[in-house]
C-alpha cells in the first residue's frame, strides 16, 4: 500500500472525548515518560533497537539508520509485533496509532498492518507530540471556561465519597493515585506527572465539551503525593466556590479506619498477598507517620507511634482493628484539626455553605443542578 494511501486524522478532541482506543508504538521508555489513558504500548522497535538506530542516525545518516531498522526488526520479531497489533485491533476495532511525531515509525506500522494483516488503522497526524500539544493548550483554555465547585471539611468527612456520588465530578485523587495526604499512598505507584496532567486535561475537556456545567473537586493542596496540578487549573480552584461537609468525630474515625485501614489494607494484600501484604502495609504506615514526625512534635509522634504499634500488633495476633481507632482519633484532634483550621483561614471568603453529607446533596442540586447518584 502506497504511503500516500495510508489515512491520517487530526481530529483530537474526538479522540479525547470518546476514549478513542490508542496504540502506541514509540519504545517503551518513551511511552514512561508520558502517555494517555486509553493508550497501549506495543512499539515497533524496543528500548535498545531505539537506541542502535538512533547510533547509526548520529553517525550515518538517515539511509543507514532506516536498514539497520529493517534488520533489526525482521523475520519472527517482525512477526510477532505484527502479530501483537492485530490482537489489539481485534479488541479495539475503532482504535487509531501514533508515534511521537507522526511520521516513520507509525507510516511502518500502518503500512505493515494493512499488508500483513489486512487492518486499515489510521494515524494520527503529529503524533505523540502534537496530542501532548493539544491537550496542554486545553488545560489552559478549558481551566478559564471551567465551573468547578470544591468540597472541603476536615479529614475524614467523607469528601471523596461524596465527590463519588454527584453526577458531575473530576476525582483528582484517582487521577493521581493517591488520597492527598501524608497516609495517601497506594500499593501501586502513583502515573508520571505528565500521564497526570493529560489525564486531568482530557476530564476537563470531557466537563467543558459536554455541556460545560458546574462540577465538583475536591479542595486539595497543590500537591497530590508527589503530583502537582497544572498551574492554570489550581489557580482557577483558588477562586472556586467552596462547600464544607461537616460529620462528627465518630463517622471521622469510622471513614478513616475503612480507608486507611480497611480498604488500603486490602489493595496491598491484593498486590503482594495475604501476609506480604499486611507487612508491607504495616510498612507503609509507620513510614507515613515518620513523614509527619517533625509537624507532630517529638512527643506527640512518640505518642501515636506507640498507639499505631499496638494497634497493629493487636491487628496481626487477633483480626480486630478497634486499636486503630484510637491512633486515628489522635491523629485527628491533635495533628490533622488543626492544620484545617490554620489552612481554612485563607478560604473562609470562598465559603458558600456548610452543612451534613445530606444538607450538601440538597444545596448541590438546588443551586447548582448536580444531581446524587449511588454508588
Amino acid at each position: 500500500m502506497p504511503t500516500s494511501e495510508l489515512v491520517e486524522i487530526d481530529d483530537l478532541q474526538h479522540l479525547f472525548v470518546n476514549d478513542i482506543p490508542l496504540l502506541d508504538v514509540r519504545a517503551p521508555v518513551e511511552f514512561a515518560e508520558g502517555a494517555f489513558p486509553c493508550a497501549e504500548n506495543h512499539p515497533l522497535i524496543d528500548d535498545a533497537e531505539r537506541h542502535e538506530i538512533g547510533i547509526a542516525y548520529k553517525e550515518n545518516g538517515q539511509d543507514n539508520a532506516i536498514a539497520l531498522g529493517e534488520r533489526l526488526v525482521s523475520g519472527d520479531i517482525k512477526s510477532h509485533r505484527i502479530a501483537t497489533w492485530r490482537d489489539f485491533m481485534e479488541r479495539h476495532p475503532n482504535a487509531v496509532l501514533y508515534c511521537f511525531r507522526g511520521g516513520m515509525r507509525s507510516k511502518i506500522s500502518q503500512r505493515w498492518l494493512m499488508e500483513h494483516a489486512g487492518i486499515a488503522c489510521p494515524r494520527v497526524r503529529g503524533g505523540y507530540k502534537a496530542m501532548r500539544r493539544y491537550l496542554l493548550d486545553q488545560t489552559e483554555q478549558n481551566s478559564a471556561a471551567c465551573h468547578p465547585l470544591l468540597i472541603g471539611g476536615r479529614t475524614g468527612v467523607g469528601k471523596t465519597r461524596l465527590l463519588l456520588q454527584c453526577d458531575a465530578n473530576i476525582d483528582l485523587e484517582a487521577l493521581a493515585n493517591h488520597r492527598g495526604s501524608a497516609f495517601g499512598h497506594h500499593p501501586l505507584p502513583q502515573p508520571a506527572q505528565i500521564d497526570f496532567e493529560n489525564a486531568l486535561s482530557i476530564a476537563l475537556l470531557k466537563q467543558v465539551k459536554s455541556g460545560n456545567r458546574p462540577f465538583i473537586v475536591e479542595d486539595e493542596s497543590r500537591n497530590i503525593g508527589s503530583r502537582h496540578i497544572p498551574p492554570t487549573f489550581f489557580q482557577r480552584l483558588q477562586n472556586a466556590p467552596l462547600v464544607l461537609l461537616e460529620a462528627d468525630e465518630e463517622e471521622r474515625i469510622d471513614i478513616t479506619l475503612d480507608e486507611y485501614v480497611h480498604d488500603s489494607l486490602a489493595a496491598f494484600r491484593q498486590i503482594a498477598g495475604d501476609d506480604r501484604g499486611f507487612h508491607d502495609w504495616s510498612v507503609y504506615l509507620q513510614a507515613a507517620l515518620n513523614r509527619i514526625r517533625k509537624r507532630l512534635g517529638g512527643n506527640r509522634h512518640d505518642q501515636v507511634q506507640r498507639l499505631l504499634r499496638a494497634a497493629i500488633e493487636q491487628h496481626e495476633k487477633t483480626g480486630d482493628t478497634s486499636g486503630h481507632r484510637v491512633w486515628i482519633g489522635y491523629l485527628l484532634r491533635e495533628y490533622y484539626d488543626g492544620m484545617y483550621e490554620y489552612q481554612l483561614e485563607s478560604k473562609r471568603e470562598r465559603i458558600v455553605f456548610t452543612g451534613s453529607k445530606d444538607e450538601v446533596f440538597d444545596y448541590l442540586h438546588r443551586y447548582y443542578s448536580i444531581e446524587r447518584e449511588t454508588v
